[in-house]
């Protein structure tokens, strides 16, 4: 008679493992699926990415070659697509490119817009601060002074890629604004910066000397064409976008094969 129990108590207890599987499976299976479907949507983008980056790569690539061959036209289509495409990267570089060009036809605020727009679309600092310096530095001589503060000091915190060339075009802008005495600290604070090039110290030290002659005055109009701005970051067909700044030259960075 125990025998009989235990039977039945052993087949009711399959019949409730059966019931339980059965309504088990189709959430474990919906699941699955479920993992697939993302899966595939994870490649998909990554793949997506990897190719919208390879056509920018290229048509950037080649945008470079036209303007250096004398073709501008032709440049400025190729980095107008390029400035259109989820490519981040080389869209900040092509619109750095498009507004260097609009500045060298003086056209002041179509640069600065596209600079603007160049470090919103920057997937770094290195990109984007440069981007910034450069629409700073377009306004250096017609903004007031409270403009210029509040596009250069948040690019002079300790960390920034160019804060030494951010602190001399603050520096310049406290000088064309009248204030001396906070343009000669900032002069005095760029000689001591481990970050600032021999050419940025030296004029640093020359704009401190015209202060304490009392010659400043005829320093701003030689300011655009002392300052230097960030060096054009290049990038070669395929490669990612730059995590470390690169050195800044003495001279102001035209129009020309990197990224303005």
């Amino acid at each position: 008679m125990v025998d009989v129990f235990e039977e039945v108590e052993e087949q009711l207890r399959t019949d409730r493992y059966k019931a339980l599987a059965l309504k088990i499976l189709p959430v474990v299976g919906g699941l699955l699926v479920i993992a697939l479907v993302i899966a595939l949507a994870v490649w998909g983008y990554q793949h997506f990415r990897t190719q919208a980056a390879a056509k920018a790569s290229e048509q950037y690539a080649q945008a470079i070659e036209s303007f250096n061959a004398g073709r501008r036209d032709e440049a400025i289509r190729l980095w107008s697509e390029v400035s259109q495409g989820s490519s981040k990267a080389y869209k900040s570089l092509s619109l750095q490119h498009l507004g260097g060009l609009k500045l060298a036809d003086n056209k002041t605020a179509e640069a600065v817009k596209l600079f603007d727009e160049a470090a919103e679309a920057a997937p770094n600092d290195v990109l984007g601060d440069s981007a910034r310096l450069k629409s700073a530095f377009a306004l250096l001589d017609t903004a007031p002074y409270k403009d210029m503060e509040a596009r250069l000091t948040p690019l002079t915190k300790e960390g920034r890629p160019y804060r030494a060339e951010a602190r001399e075009a603050l520096a310049f802008s406290k000088l064309m604004a009248g204030d001396l005495a906070g343009a000669r600290s900032d002069f005095s604070l760029i000689t001591l910066m481990a970050d600032a090039g021999e050419a940025a110290r030296a004029r640093a030290q020359a704009a401190q000397a015209l202060i304490d002659s009392g010659s400043a005055k005829a320093l701003p109009a030689a300011v655009k064409s002392a300052l230097a701005l960030p060096p054009p970051v290049q990038l070669p067909p395929g490669a990612a976008a730059p995590t470390a700044p690169q050195s800044a030259p003495p001279a102001q960075q035209q129009p020309a094969p990197g990224p303005q």
